[in-house]
């Protein structure tokens, strides 16, 4: 899709006579030149990805590939109510383009980079050359809360736990049930990751641990999350359990079901815990050790908020999501998303992750890592936006870092002579279904974009 994307913009541009440049990772770079009169100052970048975390609910049938994105306006906000919406980041690319053909907006020479699998690694950013710029200034539109600029982002390290686990033939006796964790809200794993919300991955873990206890339990496979950087909505699992215990699956099923809305009541309040008998026939499980091992690991290991943070208020500093699972005909995969504004804490966090693996006899790797993005509070691209945010709202604008992943601090490290700052309109529920974004905040956007470039564009 991201070519394809890629292309349409490439022919979006020739069209109005603006240079399209494709580098060697893939990144689009849009140029053009600075108004009549503004030759003289410093070029601005402005920035954005082009890819989007694709989640849909259970049941939704939805091909991110082809089919188009059921957007409905309610109350002031477009909504996606069964998908991601994709404003993040499509609502900050709409924002660069638009400055390319808006008539008579003077600016200086400009630049407009469109990132590739930011979501997925930040490959476009990491393979960004040195020197691949002109400008002195980027403006990042990828923040989530209007109202703010962001000076400042959490790095991050992905882990991988993987292991081979030994495997054994069930026993005949032995009826085969499908476990399912629902209904949860899910959520951006930086951004939301403080909120309390459940991990259906941890959920399904602590269930089957405690089934184990009562009765002799076999793991057949496990499944649940599909992004590393979205917090885990669905889990399932393919058990087997003697015949003569399913009689008492209801009501223990029931009773933990309970318990779990009671510890998310307004939080997660739709969580749902279902069974069915599967007619599959008995084949392989993991060996009673391996099952003890795997989910003894999943129900205990680190997952949510270490640290909140000690300069900002309510902003997590360093957390850690499981975000995807999956073990299937013996094979264990799991990955975790470590976030921190201090790339020592998160690279601590990554290496204890994978100690702990191994004390359960699993193999753990760290992989991805990227840097934070240091706050400079006397950037004087900060200062203008200041100005520039008050003389147009009336309000002084508020200073904050995002305990997610902006590009900025990849960018900082090619280019360390970019002075940069981030914003963007209210994004509320990126990276789950439900994805929405408030219309009149995306206008405020625009009318602050304009105005800086208006105002960075004078001699």
């Amino acid at each position: 899709m991201k070519a394809e994307l890629r292309s349409h913009l490439i022919d979006w541009a020739q069209a109005r006579g603006i240079v399209a440049i494709v580098d060697e990772v893939g990144n689009l770079i849009l140029k053009q030149p600075a108004s009549l009169g503004c030759e003289a100052m410093p070029g601005v970048i402005l920035q954005a990805h082009l890819d989007m975390v694709c989640q849909a609910n259970a049941g939704t049938a939805h091909d991110f590939e082809r089919d188009p994105i059921n957007a409905q306006l309610l109350d002031g906000w477009v909504v996606a109510k069964h998908t991601t919406l994709g404003a993040d980041n499509g609502v900050g690319v709409a924002l660069a383009l638009a400055v390319l053909e808006e008539p008579g907006l003077a600016h200086p020479a400009l630049e407009v980079l469109l990132t590739i699998n930011e979501e997925s690694g930040m490959d476009g950013a990491r393979g960004l050359m040195l020197g691949a710029l002109d400008g002195k200034q980027l403006i990042n539109l990828d923040s989530e809360d209007w109202g703010y600029f962001y000076l400042g982002c959490a790095g991050g390290v992905d882990v991988e736990v993987r292991q081979d686990c030994e495997q054994e033939e069930v026993p005949p006796d032995y009826a085969i049930l499908r476990f399912d964790v629902s209904g949860l809200r899910g959520g951006h794993s930086g951004l939301e990751i403080h909120l309390g919300r459940g991990n259906a991955i941890k959920l399904l873990a602590e269930a089957l641990r405690d089934l184990s206890a009562h009765t002799e339990l076999r793991l057949i496979e496990i499944q649940g999350g599909t992004a590393r950087n979205a917090i885990p909505r669905e889990a399932f699992a393919v058990c087997a359990i003697p015949v003569a215990a399913v009689s008492g699956i209801h009501e223990w099923l029931e009773h933990r079901l309970a318990a779990w809305r009671q510890r998310f009541a307004g939080v997660d309040a739709k969580i749902a815990f279902n069974y069915e008998l599967d007619e599959m026939p008995v084949g392989k499980a993991i060996q009673l050790s391996g099952r003890d091992r795997v989910l003894a690991f999943l129900d205990v290991v680190t997952n949510g908020v270490v640290h909140m943070n000690d300069d900002f208020p309510d902003v997590t500093d360093t957390s850690c999501n499981l975000g995807v699972l999956a073990l299937a005909q013996g094979v264990l995969k799991v990955t975790f998303k470590v976030r921190s504004l201090h790339d020592d804490r998160a690279d601590t966090l990554a290496d204890k992750l994978i100690s702990f693996a191994a004390s359960y006899q699993l193999r753990g790797y760290k992989y991805g890592a990227y840097p934070a993005w240091t706050p400079n509070p006397s950037s004087k691209l900060l200062g203008l936006c200041q100005q520039v945010y008050l003389r147009q709202f009336a309000q002084p604008a508020g200073l904050q870092v995002i305990h997610a992943g902006l590009e900025c601090g990849l960018f900082a490290a090619s280019h360390p002579h970019l002075d940069m700052i981030s914003f963007g309109p209210d994004i509320r529920g990126a990276h789950a279904p439900g994805e929405k974004v408030e219309v009149e905040s995306v206008a405020r956007c625009w009318t602050l974009l304009k105005a800086l470039l208006q105002e960075l564009g004078k001699a």
